[in-house]
């Protein structure tokens, strides 16, 4: 179906989330604002300018001293506490391309929020522009083509509830408070992942105000080295004002839930797990995590958490060796909606927590892999560290390197080592004991996932993408020669 006819087509049966509420703030009174530059310079941007900015924008336009301007700082990671100069809260994409204007003319540090949910902090910034998503939320779908179409400030709840409401689904991650936008720009993992690819595999296109300001689409027919650069490039190229998914009929019950052993028995676990998981149907996702005893409320757990999305007879036999290995502590499996399970992970990832973590991923689970994670897991001192694994392979590994941006199609599983606290005192011994366990486990990686990767990694973005590097290289160059959109998984202009 073409885009055109998709937004002109009146569709009794689609649905938006949420409707837009918007306060213009009061800018009569912005004086000079003290602001920082692309290459760390400081500034002074004229009052004049930023009340022309808040003036040709449907949003809000936000600086220190305003009212909600503490509250639209805030992003998920408590680790980041920034002042942003100028924060331009968006509601259209012509918002957009005024906001991306104002920072390249002005050569603004340039932070873009759609979900706030990033663990390197990049959706915000000290001292320069926050362009911000967050009011740009509705979801559209359109069951007889089965797309979806979704603003670039809609998180991943709700795309699921309204894909639900017609029995389809696409792939989206695994917190439900996650933005849509930057789990799909960076590749995209789900629990229906390994059945139906990632979310960036399942895009149709994508609309885009790139940095010289133009609103463009990206697709198989328009741009489409731009298209492809999106899908696993993240950030680099642009604000993603919207995306358009293809959507898969299923079930919105599905067959899923927890398992848990002690974790003393990690290592049989693991074992037993790599074994199975070499033949595991597509249709059955399997995250292990070994949980310290401080957040299992008792003694540190080895947890495995199935999502089975087809026939649940099939599932309950795929999933039955699992189920029956060794002495479980507790087996949770039944019948569930699938957007309960997409929510269950919500609160050990609540905002405001203090979070950092290392990930990489594995070509195989050898008794090597296996015995250095469960040492690493052991060994954490002097805080406690979860290490969790998600399989990979299926849909996604059956799509060539140089499909798409997204480079790690070789990887059987992906693997994260973190720590979280709520004591900001806590944050050196956390961020050491988080480093110093990955330290061991790092040499047996291959890559990262650029939408888990820390602030201290932008020296391995290069070799993480490999042969897709020289590529987005290119890309990077014709849509952002001057590198304004940095904070991300940094692809340098060629």
């Amino acid at each position: 179906m073409r885009r055109r006819d998709f937004l002109q087509t009146s569709l009794a049966a689609a649905a938006l989330w949420p409707a837009r509420t918007l306060i213009a703030a009061d800018t009569a009174g912005i004086a000079e604002v003290s602001a920082k530059t692309l290459t760390g310079g400081a500034i002074a941007l004229p009052g004049a300018d930023v009340r022309d900015l808040a003036a040709g924008m449907r949003g809000q336009v936000l600086v220190s001293g305003q009212d909600g301007y503490d509250t639209a700082r805030k992003i998920w990671n408590g680790m980041f506490d920034k002042r942003p100069a100028v924060i331009a809260r968006c509601a259209s994409p012509s918002d957009v391309m005024r906001a991306v204007t104002f920072a390249r003319e002005h050569q603004l540090l340039t932070a873009v929020r759609a979900g706030g949910h990033s663990l390197s902090g990049k959706s915000t910034c000290d001292g320069g522009i926050v362009i911000d998503m967050t009011l740009m939320q509705s979801v559209r779908v359109d069951p007889k083509a089965r797309i979806a179409r979704v603003e670039g400030g809609s998180l991943l709840q709700h795309l699921d509830r309204e894909t639900k409401a017609f029995g389809l689904v696409t792939t989206a991650g695994t917190v439900s408070h996650t933005g849509a936008a930057g789990l799909t720009l960076g590749g995209g993992f789900g629990r229906v992942g390994r059945r139906f690819g990632l979310a960036c595999d399942n895009l149709s296109s994508v609309d885009i105000v790139t940095a010289d300001g133009r609103w463009v689409t990206a697709s198989d027919t328009e741009n489409p080295d731009l298209f492809w650069g999106l899908r696993g490039g993240g950030g680099n190229f642009g604000v993603a004002t919207s995306f358009e998914y293809h959507l898969h009929e299923m079930d919105p019950m599905i067959l899923g839930g927890v398992i848990a052993w002690p974790a003393a028995q990690a290592r049989e676990v693991l074992r037993f797990f790599a074994e199975f998981s070499s033949t595991a149907p597509d249709e059955l996702n399997t995250d292990v995590t070994m949980v310290p005893g401080a957040a299992a409320g008792g003694p540190s757990l080895i947890l495995m958490e199935l999502c089975w999305s087809a026939d649940k007879a099939a599932g309950e036999r795929a999933m039955q060796p699992l189920r029956s290995f060794g002495r479980p502590l507790f087996d949770k499996i039944g019948t569930i909606p699938y957007i309960a399970m997409q929510s269950s992970g919500d609160a050990n990832a609540a905002p405001g927590s203090r979070f950092y973590s290392k990930s990489g991923f594995f070509t195989g689970m050898t008794p090597q892999i296996i015995d250095t994670i469960v040492a690493a897991f052991e060994n954490a001192q002097p805080n406690p560290v979860f290490i969790s694994m998600q399989q990979g392979g299926g849909a996604v590994g059956r799509k060539p390197v140089g499909f798409s941006a997204f480079p790690n199609r070789q990887a059987k599983y992906w693997a994260m080592i973190g720590a979280s606290w709520k004591d900001p005192a806590r944050d050196e011994q956390g961020i050491a004991t988080a480093r110093a366990a990955w330290k061991r486990i790092e040499p047996l990686t291959s890559g990262f996932y650029v939408n888990a990767m820390t602030d201290d990694e932008n020296a391995r973005v290069a070799a993480n993408y490999g042969p897709n590097y020289p590529r987005l290289q290119q890309i990077k160059k014709k849509y952002d020669p001057e590198n304004l959109f940095r904070l991300n998984a940094n692809v340098k202009p060629a």
